[in-house]
C-alpha cells in the first residue's frame, strides 16, 4: 500500500473500529471513481465510516439526510427571484461536494432517489441554469437499514447499478467494541480527525489505478466469471457490460491498494461478491432486501470457474 493511502487507512481505522475490510473497499471505490453502498443494521458505524473517510480527505463534505418529505431540490439545489438583481439565482443543493453522504437513502420518495442518477453517472445535474458540472473528484457514500421496511422506498435495480459496490459491515470485533464502549463512542475521535489526503494526490491515484496490469490469463478468468452469471438458469438479471466494467476497474484499485502495479486472481475473489452481487438477481429473489440468494451465488460461481495459474 502507498504511503498516502496507509495514512488515509490507518486515519479511518482510529474512528471505525470495525472490520479493516470495510475500510479497504471503500478506498477502492473511491480509487476507481465509484459510490459505495453502505447497507446494514442500525448502529454498527455505517454513517461514522462514512463521515470517518469524508473529514481524512481534504475535500468537501455534505451529508443528506433522507426522509420521506425530501424533494429533488433538496438533493439539487434551487432557483431563488433576486428581487435587487431581477433575477432567478441558483442556490447549489448538497450534491454539490466532493463526498456526498447519503444517509438512509432507502426513506426518499423514488423521485428523490432518481435525482442522484445522473449526478452518480454522469458527474453532473440538470437544473434551471441548465446542465451544471459536479466538483471532482465526486463519490456518493450511501447508507440504507434493510431490515426496515416501514416508510421505506427499495432502491430498483437501475439505482443499485449505480453504486460501484454494495457491502455490510456487521458488528466489530469483541476487543474494538469494548474499547469503543469505554471510549463513549466514536464522536470525540471523529471531530479530531484531520485532512491527511489532498485532492491532487486523491486524483493521482485514481489516475494511477487506470495502468494497473490485468494480464491475458487474468482477463479471461474476469470474463469467465461475468459470462458464468449469463450462463446459469437461476438468474434472470445476469452481470451488465457496465458490472463487468466495474469489476475490472475494482481488481486494479484493489491490486494499487495491496501496494501492486499488477493484478492478480485474488484480487478478483475478494471484490467478486461487493461488486457484482447487488448487480444480478435471482429467480426466487422479490428484489428487496440484502440479497443473501445472490451473494451466495457469485461464491458459487468463484468455486466453479477455475483459477488460472
Amino acid at each position: 500500500m502507498t504511503a498516502p493511502l496507509q495514512r488515509l487507512r490507518e486515519t479511518v481505522g482510529t474512528v471505525y473500529r470495525g472490520n479493516a475490510e470495510a475500510i479497504d473497499l471503500v478506498l477502492i471505490a473511491i480509487l476507481s471513481r465509484g459510490h459505495v453502498l453502505i447497507e446494514d443494521v442500525p448502529g454498527v458505524g455505517k454513517t461514522t465510516l462514512a463521515r470517518a473517510i469524508g473529514k481524512a480527505l481534504d475535500l468537501k463534505f455534505t451529508r443528506i439526510q433522507f426522509t420521506s418529505d425530501t424533494l429533488p431540490a433538496d438533493v439539487l439545489g434551487v432557483s431563488i427571484f433576486n428581487a435587487g438583481e431581477n433575477r432567478f439565482v441558483f442556490h447549489p443543493g448538497p450534491i454539490f461536494g466532493n463526498v456526498v453522504l447519503a444517509d438512509e437513502i432507502n426513506r426518499a420518495t423514488p423521485k428523490t432517489q432518481s435525482a442522484l442518477l445522473q449526478a452518480m453517472n454522469e458527474g453532473r445535474v440538470s437544473t434551471d441554469e441548465g446542465t451544471l458540472d459536479l466538483p471532482q473528484p465526486f463519490v456518493v457514500i450511501a447508507t440504507q437499514n434493510p431490515v426496515e421496511y416501514l416508510g421505506t422506498y427499495p432502491l430498483p435495480e437501475s439505482q443499485l447499478d449505480r453504486f460501484f459496490l454494495r457491502l455490510s459491515l456487521g458488528y466489530p470485533p469483541a476487543r474494538e467494541e469494548k474499547d469503543l464502549l469505554q471510549r463513549g463512542g466514536a464522536e470525540r475521535t471523529l471531530e479530531a480527525v484531520a485532512p491527511v489526503l489532498l485532492s491532487g494526490d486523491l486524483v493521482a491515484l485514481q489516475n494511477e489505478v487506470e495502468h494497473v496490469r490485468i494480464n491475458d490469463k487474468l482477463l479471461d478468468y474476469v470474463y469467465a466469471l461475468i459470462d458464468a452469471t449469463r450462463m446459469r438458469t437461476d438468474l434472470r438479471l445476469p452481470v451488465s457490460t457496465r458490472g463487468a466494467q466495474a469489476f475490472y476497474r475494482a481488481l486494479q484499485a484493489r491490486a494499487l491498494v495491496a501496494g501492486r502495479e499488477f493484478a492478480l486472481p485474488e484480487d478478483a475473489q475478494a471484490v467478486a461478491e461487493p461488486v457484482l452481487s447487488h448487480r444480478i438477481l435471482s429467480i426466487s429473489s422479490d428484489g428487496f432486501g440484502t440479497g443473501p440468494r445472490e451473494r451466495e451465488i457469485i461464491r458459487a460461481i468463484l468455486a466453479e470457474v477455475p483459477v488460472p495459474v
